[in-house]
């Protein structure tokens, strides 16, 4: 599949990260970020579809972008060259060609591909960090846009019954199955292709969402619908300038905020299920 290129001058890494915020409702697949420019990729048939609102909402913040065609190419090899290892809470994210984790961390292998949730980005690891505070053990948990499925992988690893990994992208929904496969919790983790209305009338003690703040907000009173008397949400994806608005639909949605974290402008926030709703 060959990619497109997007790279948009930034100040300084602050606002590059904004600017990925801004793109992520866009079918951007990967971000590099430095301190003076993004770089965004996106399948060559996705930018000819989004080109114009893409550049629309980059006008209306100040932003220009350049682009460059990337014909299809091993992305994997290109992975295997600057992939690091990632430490967040007490777990380890590494590639299968990193050596196993220290003593005392959760070791978790992901394939290195075109998928976030490697654990480098900030929403993953302030999920992850949020996530040490709870136990999953003998819990049903959701992960919505579960990417990579390191958030399930995570879970399960801590000892959760059964896990529903859930994503709208069918690349995502097969790398998770490889992913599981990796770290040896096929049996507890289910990929499922499609968003939260793929699971219908299940209930759970624990949601994990690492997406947007549109999503979020549209789908959070549904989330709440899922999760079972004193359960938990845990959220990420979203600026710390979101929090306001995450914060009216999750009271609304019957929901009580727990432990919030930041970094680099990001944040997280743990939300528990007091009463039905």
């Amino acid at each position: 599949m060959d990619y497109i290129e997007v790279t948009v001058p930034c100040a300084d890494t602050e606002q590059a990260e904004i600017t990925m915020a801004l793109l992520s409702d866009f079918p951007f697949e990967s971000f590099e970020t430095t301190s003076t420019e993004l770089k965004a990729y996106i399948p060559a048939a996705e930018m000819e579809s989004n080109r114009d609102a893409i550049e629309t909402l980059l006008r209306s913040t100040g932003a220009r972008c350049t682009e460059q065609l990337i014909p299809e190419r091993n992305w994997n090899a290109e992975w295997e060259s600057s992939f690091e290892p990632v430490t967040a809470g007490k777990v380890h994210i590494r590639a299968p060609f990193h050596d196993p984790a220290p003593e005392g961390l959760t070791d978790v292998v992901i394939m290195p591909k075109m998928s976030f949730g490697t654990g480098h980005h900030a929403t993953t690891r302030l999920v992850t960090t949020l996530m040490d505070a709870i136990d999953f053990r003998g819990h049903r948990v959701l992960d919505m846009g579960s990417g990579t499925g390191v958030l399930s992988i995570i879970a399960a690893l801590c000892g959760a019954a059964s896990v529903d990994a859930v994503d709208i992208d069918e690349w995502a929904y097969n790398n998770c199955m490889e992913n599981i496969a990796v770290n040896g919790v096929e049996d507890r983790v289910t990929p499922i292709l499609g968003d939260v209305t793929a699971v219908p009338g299940r209930e759970y003690d624990i949601v994990l969402a690492n997406i947007n703040r549109n999503v979020l907000c549209r789908d959070i009173k549904e989330y709440s619908r899922l999760i079972v008397a004193a359960g938990v949400l845990i959220i990420s994806g979203i600026l710390e300038e979101d929090l306001p608005a995450i914060e009216e639909c999750a009271v609304a949605a019957g929901l009580v905020r727990g432990e919030v974290s930041t970094e680099g402008g990001w944040a997280g926030a743990v939300y528990w299920k007091i009463y039905s709703h």
